[in-house]
């Protein structure tokens, strides 16, 4: 058996994989028949912060796919040995060149279609500076009343908009998760 990577569980060389429900589950995952190595495959998550700087919102309108071109909050994939937070910051320094200070978590959305747990915090601008980074075509403070709702790449940029507007000035809050499908903003 090969070591792994200490950032990353590797396959082993060795692995010869079938599908079956390993001793102890009940979920049909890769196994090796050779050594036993289970190969499990898991949601990814995604961090990212609804930025604001006096009363406006920072969105990038996305220069990669999915949906290019369309704006988004800064967020992306939490790398490996990275806390929730510090992913968030990576991202809005990686998507908007902006130092961000979190405040607290906003919501934890699940996207089960495509195996994501988001996990999106409320922030604020450190100090109001920002630009595109190399994954934006441009990043923009917009007013409520100028986003382009039309134009949103996800449908959880959407929920988290809405949900920072719920709680603008509250100190305390639960975190928000996915609305219910009826739901309706006004």
């Amino acid at each position: 058996m090969r070591p792994s990577s200490p950032l990353s569980p590797a396959p082993h060389t060795c692995c010869d994989f079938e599908a079956r429900i390993p001793d102890g589950d009940n979920v049909e995952r890769q196994v090796c028949r050779r050594c036993g190595h289970v190969h499990y495959v898991n949601p990814k998550i995604v961090v990212g912060a609804v930025c604001s700087w006096h009363g406006r919102i920072l969105l990038c309108r996305r220069a990669i796919e999915p949906r290019h071109g369309f704006w988004t909050i800064p967020a992306g994939y939490l790398e490996e040995r990275e806390t929730p937070a510090d992913g968030a910051r990576r991202e809005a320094q990686e998507e908007a060149l902006a130092d961000i200070r979190i405040d607290r978590l906003l919501a934890m959305y699940s996207v089960p279609r495509i195996s994501q747990v988001q996990l999106i915090f409320r922030a604020e601008l450190a100090g109001g500076h920002f630009g595109a980074g190399t994954e934006s075509l441009e990043a923009k403070l917009f007013a409520w009343e100028e986003i382009p709702w039309n134009e949103l790449a996800f449908p959880s940029v959407f929920w988290a908009l809405h949900h920072h507007r719920e709680v603008q000035g509250q100190e305390a809050f639960a975190p928000f998760d996915n609305p219910p499908i009826d739901k309706v903003w006004a």
